[in-house]
């Protein structure tokens, strides 16, 4: 999973916490310029946009986490996939009669002014092969002990870096414990793989450390994309 902003699972799961009526509209704005600075939406900005989709029929935001050769949350059409891939993540916007697809770009006027501008095209359908929270977090936990196993015999140097600062995976009020606890983990590995290093090891070792990684990469993705959509599954005791 290579570097990120995390605007879009900021902005999903705040927006939907708005939509399910947890949170107001400027709390849910002020919590995603928060994590990405000034946000607008073609020229619009997010305060006004979001209001305009809701008077539009705004019924849900849905998270894509794509990586090359893996779409994941995508469904067309070709130009906002290839931008989704390029950018590393998009929303989904779900209304009444249409899908739209927001990919963010970084938005700088002049010297110290920095923000998003999430670029707005056309969507296909919501995904419906995406994993369950319960299926995501099962898949996470697995490729948690194979990449352990896998990398416990690799032996690279010893690397003294600072531990790196990892956010982004806090969820908003509305979503149920268990996808709070599983976005964190998967924020927490998503950090660990952004650190993975290959200097000083053999051909052989870094097959098999990226053989692991990788795994371990798309299930961080999946159980990311299932915690933001978690508020709409229904409750289970």
């Amino acid at each position: 999973m290579r570097p990120q902003s995390t605007v879009c699972p900021s902005l999903v799961a705040w927006g939907n916490a708005w939509l399910a009526g947890h949170v107001g509209l400027d709390e849910a704005a002020d919590h995603v310029e928060a994590t990405a600075g000034p946000a607008v939406a073609g020229d619009v900005p997010l305060r006004k946009y979001l209001a305009n989709l809701r008077s539009d029929g705004l019924r849900e935001l849905r998270l894509a986490l794509p990586a090359p050769g893996d779409p994941l949350g995508l469904s067309g059409p070709p130009p906002f996939n290839s931008a989704a891939v390029d950018a590393g993540q998009a929303v989904i916007v779900v209304l009444a009669d249409r899908n739209l697809g927001l990919v963010p770009q970084p938005d700088r006027r002049g010297s110290s002014y920095v923000g998003v501008l999430l670029e707005v095209h056309d969507a296909g359908p919501v995904r419906h092969d995406l994993p369950s929270l319960a299926e995501a977090e099962r898949e996470l936990s697995g490729a948690m002990r194979s990449a352990t196993e896998a990398l416990a015999s690799v032996a690279g140097p010893a690397q003294n870096r600072p531990d790196r600062e990892v956010s982004g995976g806090e969820l908003a009020p509305g979503y149920p414990g268990r996808a709070h606890r599983v976005s964190t983990l998967a924020t927490r590995l998503a950090g660990v793989l952004h650190l993975a290093d290959d200097r000083g090891l053999t051909a052989g070792q870094v097959a098999v450390r990226g053989a692991a990684l990788r795994e371990l990469d798309h299930a961080v993705r999946r159980a990311l994309v299932a915690a933001h959509h978690a508020i709409f599954e229904p409750a289970r005791n």
